[in-house]
């Protein structure tokens, strides 16, 4: 389990700063993909509630430390996201859970719960309604990183990230 943990913590860092430097260049309208969210439902999808929540909870941290935003807005969201992933988590599904599109569900649900509580933390624009902060900073984001993450259904079954 610690090599996990190590294993995830590493490829954290450059998702970290991929989504810092290089997703914000693809962003339309500020609506963009968030590549930590889909390493954190990876994992949480392999390794249990628990263990997504603890996950959860360090690259939030991390994020908060190195983005420079609210410290505890995306700590808070992601260990929550972290938190609700490990429902979709069967010890006797893990494969099917992360080879068919059930993950590219997962990611567009958990996303749609993380955008939300990022922004209701970090300070949204509240001029809007509700309908259209919901949409705009929630499920359009996340319907972004579920696109996103169709290489790792596709490319899993060939054992490239397992």
């Amino acid at each position: 389990m610690r090599a996990d943990y190590i294993i995830a913590i590493l490829l954290l860092i450059p998702l970290t700063i991929l989504q810092l430097t290089v997703i914000p260049l693809f962003s339309y309208n500020q609506i963009a993909p968030d590549l930590v969210l889909i390493l954190l439902v990876y994992y949480t999808l392999r390794m249990g509630q628990m263990h997504g929540t603890i996950l959860g909870f360090i690259f939030g941290l991390f994020f908060d430390l190195v983005s420079g935003g609210i410290l505890g807005s995306a700590m808070f969201s992601k260990t929550l996201s972290g938190f609700l992933a490990g429902y979709f988590f069967n010890e006797n599904k893990v494969e099917l859970n992360l080879h068919t599109f059930m993950f590219l569900f997962i990611v567009l649900v958990i996303g749609t719960v993380d955008s939300v509580t990022y922004s209701f933390f970090g300070g949204a624009e509240t001029s809007s309604n509700m309908l259209t902060l919901l949409l705009v900073q929630g499920v359009f984001p996340a319907m972004y990183s579920s696109v996103l993450s169709l290489p790792m259904v596709i490319f899993h079954s060939r054992k490239i990230f397992a």
